[in-house]
């Protein structure tokens, strides 16, 4: 049970540090979300029908996401959000 909490915790501040913003997960198409380690076609299509989760916590509720497939959401978006900022010169 400890182990759980700590890990709960970790990916919560991982997240809040490198993840990505819930309204990115609400509005990311199939393509971007197929993008995603861990992610195909089936679970693109069940987490594009859950829209409009309200805390990460709901993602947990699709078919097929689990604690690992979720911190990977978060970080893999935030990374491909954070290389597609244009540099200064």
């Amino acid at each position: 049970m400890f182990k759980k909490v700590i890990t709960g915790f970790l990916i919560l501040a991982t997240s809040t540090v490198f993840g990505m913003s819930l309204s990115e997960l609400n509005e990311a198409s199939k393509s971007e979300l197929i993008e995603i380690k861990g992610i195909g076609e089936a679970k693109a299509d069940a987490i594009m029908k859950a829209r409009k989760f309200e805390s990460f916590d709901d993602v947990l509720k699709v078919k097929g996401v689990g604690e690992k497939l979720l911190a990977n959401i978060k970080n893999d978006v935030k990374s491909k959000a954070n290389s597609e900022k244009p540099t200064k010169k």
